[in-house]
């Protein structure tokens, strides 16, 4: 395309701008695919408009590409780049929180103050801190899309938290207590037994919903008795788990036994029908994967329901996992492999106030010690009185020995005895 001086050529899988005036050439690159060719078009009008006016090709306070327009080539560009559920948060954040405030400003005309002035805008709305923050992050990951492709010189949305609220490390949990588990469990039971496996799995291994409907028959080792996590099903796609590596889960013995009759029911029905075991473990009726959707709101929710228990969500049944584990007094470190977190900061952040730690003795023994007979003991109860030592090994053997001479040194029951006087066959 030649505009007077001004072309738009693709370039290594990216579309740009060539400018060729009065001897002077420079290039800019605008972005990728189709929305990029139709930026680096829009850039080029704008710049052979300038130069008709006899102005600069380019405004330094202006990029020529909108926020509104760049979202596209954002979007675009990082489809195949991020998990699916990410790129459809971005979508949703840039249309309904970014967009509305930003969208028709330049790029280089979004300021710092700009962002903040969105920011607050977001706390006014009753969002939360971290809500606001995932806001931020997500406007950061765009401008610097743009600051690699040459249209803004600084991110101006980078390190935030100096103008945003004190986010809590230790997110909001809802654990059931093991008394709950149960009661969810025996409702299961009785009233959905298609489901009841699926629960005991969640409530025994702290997996992920997405990572418990992607699970396959090939995963399990009943003989090691563990389970390998290593894909997620979400947002209709078959994925990585959150971390993007797979991770060894143990099997306790009773999941492993019911795991176990599930298979060989599954293979029961296959031979009586001549057809394939279904290769997901937890299948809807046909053999297909389960709808995240109908497994939380009508199957999840109806059995609390049922069962009269309070409302959590299936994800706490991830947090009810961990808790019990340290509340029964396992390694935080084996908490942290078995739910697969990055780092032991997040399960310290998360579960750190579940683990045991009031132990009043401790902080007892940072006392003045009291003027008490080392060899006194407290008694459990009162109407157990102490057993002091002088009880038990008698009156007589807490005196001192008396000492009385004899033709040879001392007799105090302690030294040598003379063997040549007791003992005349020396």
């Amino acid at each position: 395309m030649l505009t007077m001086g001004v072309k738009v050529r693709e370039w290594k899988m990216a579309w740009w701008v060539f400018i060729d005036h009065h001897g002077q050439r420079k290039a800019k690159r605008i972005g990728a695919g189709a929305t990029g060719k139709k930026a680096a078009q829009q850039v080029a009008q704008q710049i052979q408009a300038r130069l008709a006016l006899g102005q600069t090709a380019f405004d330094s306070n202006k990029s020529g590409v909108s926020l509104e327009t760049y979202v596209e080539t954002f979007l675009q560009r990082i489809q195949h780049t991020r998990k699916p559920s990410t790129h459809d948060g971005y979508k949703t954040t840039l249309d309904r929180d970014i967009k509305p405030m930003l969208g028709k400003l330049d790029l280089r005309a979004v300021t710092r103050e700009k962002i903040k002035a969105m920011a607050m805008a977001g706390l006014e709305k009753c969002q939360s801190p971290k809500t606001v923050q995932n806001t931020i992050l997500c406007l950061s990951s765009l401008l610097s899309h743009a600051v690699e492709d040459g249209l803004l010189t600084v991110n101006p949305a980078l390190k935030p938290g100096k103008f945003l609220p004190k986010i809590s490390k230790r997110r909001g949990i809802n654990p059931l207590t093991r008394e709950e588990v149960a009661t969810l469990l025996e409702t299961a039971k009785a009233k959905a037994p298609r489901f009841y496996p699926l629960f005991l799995c969640a409530v025994r291994t702290g997996l992920r919903m997405g990572e418990l409907l992607a699970l396959r028959w090939e995963d399990l080792d009943f003989h090691g008795r563990f389970i390998e996590v290593s894909r997620s099903y979400t947002h209709w796609t078959i994925t990585t788990p959150k971390s993007g590596e797979s991770r060894r889960v143990d099997m306790s013995k009773e999941l492993a036994h019911v795991l176990q009759d599930l298979l060989l029911e599954r293979q029961v029905d296959a031979g009586a029908t001549k057809t394939e075991v279904p290769p997901w473990l937890f299948c809807s009726e046909t053999g297909g994967l389960l709808h995240p959707h109908n497994l939380r709101d009508r199957v999840f929710y109806g059995l609390l329901k049922k069962a009269e228990l309070r409302q959590v969500r299936f994800h706490d049944l991830r947090h009810t996992f961990a808790s019990l584990l340290l509340q029964q007094g396992e390694s935080p470190v084996y908490v942290k492999e078995q739910m697969g977190h990055s780092s032991i900061q997040i399960t310290v952040d998360c579960y750190g106030h579940l683990i045991p730690g009031g132990n009043k003795q401790a902080v007892d023994r940072l006392d003045t010690p009291t003027a008490k007979p080392a060899f006194e003991t407290e008694s459990a109860t009162s109407a157990q009185p102490a057993t002091t030592l002088k009880e038990e090994v008698g009156q007589d053997s807490l005196e001192r020995p008396r000492v009385r001479r004899t033709e040879i040194g001392v007799s105090d029951g302690f030294r040598t005895r003379n063997l040549w006087s007791h003992s005349p066959a020396l």
